[in-house]
Parts: C-alpha cells; sequence; structure tokens
C-alpha cells in the first residue's frame, strides 16, 4: 500500500516555499470539477467526488487534519448514497428534483451538527495532536450536514457549504496547505454559483 500511495506523496511543485503533492495538486482538479459538475446537477460528479475525496483525505492526514481525513472515509460512503438518490430518489423511483430543507429537518441537522462538533473537538483534543481541534471539527460537522443536503438535493446545502468554505480557507492556509485553500476560495465562488443556480429550479416540499 505505501508503495502503491507513496508517489501521491511526493512534491509536484513548491508553492509559498512549501512543497505541494500530487494527492493535493489531483485533489486540486478533481475538486473543483466536482463542484462544478454538482452546480449544474450533473450526476457524475458524485464518482468523480469519491476518487477526489480519497486523494484529499490523504492530504488531511498528512497535514494532522485527523477529522477531515477520517471525514473523507465518511464522503465515499455519502458518495455512493448520493449517485443512487439523484438516480432514483424521486417520487416513484425517478431522478431526484431540486427541494427546500423543511423546517423539521433543520432542527435535527443543527441538533445533530452541534453533538457531532463538541464529540469531535473532544476526541481530538484528548486522542490526537491536533493543534486546531476545534475548527477542524466545526468544519467536519458542517461538511457532513451539507454532503447529506446535496444528496437529497436541498437548496440550503450550499449555505451549509459556503459557511464551511469560509472558515476551511484560513485554515488549509495556517496548514501551509495553499493550494487547497486557494481551492476552497474557487469551491466558494462555486457555491454561490451553485445556490444561485438551484434556487432557481427548486420545488416547493
Amino acid at each position: 500500500m505505501t508503495d502503491l500511495l507513496g508517489p501521491l506523496l511526493e512534491p509536484a511543485f513548491t508553492l509559498g516555499g512549501v512543497p505541494t503533492s500530487w494527492a493535493e495538486l489531483l485533489g486540486f482538479a478533481t475538486g473543483l470539477l466536482t463542484v462544478w459538475m454538482v452546480a449544474r446537477q450533473n450526476i457524475w460528479n458524485w464518482p468523480l467526488g469519491v476518487a477526489n475525496v480519497i486523494l484529499l483525505g490523504l492530504v488531511f492526514l498528512t497535514a494532522g487534519l485527523y477529522a477531515d481525513a477520517a471525514l473523507q472515509i465518511v464522503y465515499v460512503v455519502l458518495g455512493l448514497f448520493g449517485w443512487w438518490q439523484w438516480a432514483y430518489g424521486g417520487a416513484n423511483r425517478t431522478a431526484l428534483r431540486v427541494s427546500r430543507t423543511g423546517a423539521a429537518e433543520w432542527v435535527w441537522l443543527g441538533l445533530a451538527g452541534v453533538a457531532v462538533t463538541a464529540l469531535l473537538t473532544a476526541a481530538l483534543s484528548a486522542y490526537t495532536d491536533s493543534s486546531v481541534p476545534f475548527w477542524d471539527a466545526l468544519t467536519t460537522s458542517l461538511s457532513l450536514m451539507a454532503t447529506y443536503g446535496q444528496t437529497r438535493k436541498r437548496v440550503e446545502s450550499w449555505w451549509l457549504w459556503i459557511a464551511a468554505d469560509l472558515v476551511y480557507i484560513p485554515l488549509y492556509a495556517y496548514k501551509n496547505l495553499y493550494l487547497t485553500s486557494a481551492l476552497y476560495v474557487l469551491f466558494l465562488a462555486l457555491c454561490v454559483m451553485g445556490l444561485r443556480a438551484w434556487r432557481l429550479v427548486a420545488v416547493a416540499r
């Protein structure tokens, strides 16, 4: 496994005096394409997204962002779930349509988000050498909430991604992941684009 993944962790180039690995570079490219495809409701964003999160998982693990690294495993499962939902999650197993998040759904999402953030912060503080346990936990929680919303084509999932990106950008820069930080600036712009596009086609629930 080390022989297989080793080349991905080798430096592709140096940015700001810090080596940037092939995994981070490929994660940049696949991540950008994935979010662009989500905004356009292209179902092939899901398999491409699975490849993206595997690459970024390696990057985050080497940077000591343990919650973010573990989150990528969950993303693989959610990616497969989202792929199926977009294809067959609509009425009578039809393609899923864009819709709004309901009040009850917001309540349990909010409660789950607070709980996951608290538990992860405590676990990262106690069992890892993470230097940013709260921020790592918060972005993980927001990302999980956003991804769930995306699997169900909820408009408000874009707001959750926007909130997460606003934390991710300085967090990755702090961890010397400059290319990934720049990627999330582009993600932020794409999220705004996706929000506007999905709001135009959302159906009432």
